[in-house]
């Protein structure tokens, strides 16, 4: 039996194809046993929970993770934004629409000496500054509201907190 140019070329082809074949099942097959042995020790995952309030303040979460698999990870995860990675430290971020736990157990609005809305860590005066908003006409606010701002308006929800400064927000000195 004769082969022709033509049928030569299909022949070697077909072999080269089954030998291609047989090599990627058998490149495939190391593959799997190498992930079956991945699978049998858990990755050690160091995870960093930022999470950001509305005030500005940042609290950070350390927490150390045994993955089995990275698609339950990732999944654990999902409502977080992948921040930074490195080996086996991965940070997550997420945006908190609500002012901080600090605020809610010692934030208080008051007034600095240069009439500055302010919130403190704790009562207006000898207390740390957390953050600083705008500067308030006193000429233009009314005397109870002046008293409330010196005494120290404690801080407790998110909605009060943005009706604070809503209502301030009026008394703002505007630069001409």
């Amino acid at each position: 039996m004769r082969f022709t140019g033509k049928a030569k070329t299909r022949f070697c082809f077909a072999v080269f194809s089954v030998i291609l074949l047989n090599l990627a099942m058998t490149l495939d097959g190391f593959a799997i046993s190498a992930e079956t042995k991945k699978a049998t020790e858990p990755l050690h995952i160091k995870v960093i929970l930022e999470r950001v309030y509305l005030d500005g303040e940042v609290s950070q979460e350390i927490v150390h993770e045994q993955c089995w698999s990275m698609e339950n990870f990732w999944a654990k995860y999902d409502s977080w934004t992948l921040k930074h990675r490195e080996e086996s430290t991965m940070v997550f971020s997420k945006q908190m629409d609500d002012i901080s736990p600090l605020l809610k157990a010692n934030g208080y609005f008051g007034i600095t000496e240069d009439g500055v809305l302010t919130i403190f860590n704790g009562r207006p005066g000898s207390s740390k500054i957390i953050q600083s908003f705008f500067q308030i006409d006193m000429k233009k606010l009314e005397s109870h509201k002046q008293e409330q701002l010196l005494q120290g308006i404690p801080i407790k929800t998110k909605d009060h907190y943005v009706k604070v400064l809503e209502t301030f927000k009026h008394y703002s000195v505007t630069k001409e």
